[in-house]
């Protein structure tokens, strides 16, 4: 067993709770010199150097050591490392306690970082990112939880979007909801960049009966969007080209697809913030204007991704072949510029494979003809 000095998100109750797996109640501690800030690449902590306020936090003592190495486990995602700190607690009585501090110091942004206005902002989708990463406690190491940590936030995020951004359903009987699925078992056995989640569950029928008990087995992703500029002035669009590894595995002699610009939403971005973001990064393109076309399921049996569809008004002012991606993805793109014309007979002539940019393309040639002013 060891004192552990916890100054930051781990400060929330409900979130220690998910990560040591107990309750860990903690007396209040005081860190002279220190102050915790906001880090200047994000709503984290870190400690950075304070002489007057000095940082507030909380001491844990004799933690078990089980809740212990899960609380090692998951700082571990995030690259950070045990050190020694001498905290004062009530009376003024100094205590020798571990703390987490990152490998890599984090630069301190110098605004004081607030547990309330994270909690707010980043809460939530921290605790179901928590879930999720402590489920692999004992199967992953650290460094492989890190790994791991990106795409785990991003189905956190995917799945709190699910239940904020839901349309209203006219065709959907409302007595069928999630609660009419009963989980019987789960299990992730898969986790990289995607995991797998299998289940054994039954479900209420049509009929009022329960179904019989099922395996079920699903790819688990973020949500991603798909954007195709266009230039209303040129009647020109873009596309991309890039290898794709679906096609490959499939067994296509050529994997290579002509799609839309595409790309997954970050952790705390919305879906029209990404639909920009990759614009820039795969076609060096800022956007005028975004028309949203819907969110669908591209694959809803084996599938978890949502696609947030967009057209991205924009000036495309030469007609050619250009490059775009970013390195650090091992990404290489050829981006095509067309008349939209010329990509309709495309489409007619069976040479478009991307759905996403099929749904764009007819969605266009029936709003352009119904609604021209729309794309203005």
């Amino acid at each position: 067993m060891a004192d552990l000095f916890l100054f930051g998100t781990l400060l929330d109750s409900n979130l220690r709770r998910i990560v040591a797996g107990c309750d860990l109640p903690g007396v209040a501690a005081h860190l002279p010199g220190h102050g915790v800030w906001r880090a200047a690449g994000g709503d984290y902590p870190v400690l950075g150097y304070d002489a007057v306020q000095g940082a507030d936090g909380l001491l844990l003592c004799d933690v078990p050591e089980t809740a212990l190495a899960r609380l090692h486990f998951y700082e571990e995602g995030f690259g950070y490392v045990t050190g020694t700190v001498c905290v004062q607690v009530a009376g003024g009585a100094a205590r020798a306690a571990l703390v987490y501090l990152p490998a890599t110091p984090d630069r301190p942004s110098g605004v004081a970082w607030d547990l309330a206005t994270w909690a707010a902002g980043w809460g939530a989708l921290t605790r179901r990112a928590a879930g999720e990463a402590m489920s692999y406690f004992g199967r992953l190491t650290g460094a492989e939880l890190r790994a791991a940590m990106g795409t785990i936030r991003m189905r956190a995020d995917a799945a709190l979007r699910a239940v904020t951004d839901k349309p209203h359903l006219d065709w959907h009987d409302p007595a069928l909801r999630r609660d009419n699925v009963t989980v019987l078992s789960a299990q992730i056995p898969y986790v990289q960049y995607f995991a797998v989640g299998e289940y054994e569950i039954t479900h209420t029928r049509f009929d009022g009966t329960t179904s019989g008990q099922m395996n079920r087995a699903a790819f688990l992703m973020g949500d991603a969007v798909t954007v195709l500029p266009y230039d209303p002035v040129r009647d020109r669009v873009l596309l991309v080209e890039q290898f794709r590894f679906g096609l490959f595995l499939r067994g296509d002699p050529v994997p290579w697809s002509l799609e839309p610009v595409a790309g997954r939403i970050d952790p705390g971005e919305t879906p029209e913030q990404a639909a920009r973001r990759e614009a820039v990064e795969e076609s060096g393109l800022n956007l005028h204007r975004l028309i949203k076309i819907g969110q669908h399921y591209p694959s809803p049996a084996a599938v978890s991704e949502c696609l947030y569809s967009f057209v991205g008004l924009c000036d495309l002012p030469d007609i050619g072949l250009g490059s775009g991606g970013l390195a650090s993805e091992h990404e290489d793109i050829r981006t095509h510029i067309m008349t939209f014309d010329d990509l309709l007979a495309l489409a007619d002539a069976g040479q478009i494979e991307n759905t996403p940019l099929l749904f764009t393309l007819y969605w266009m040639a029936r709003e352009r003809g119904r609604r021209p002013c729309a794309f203005a």
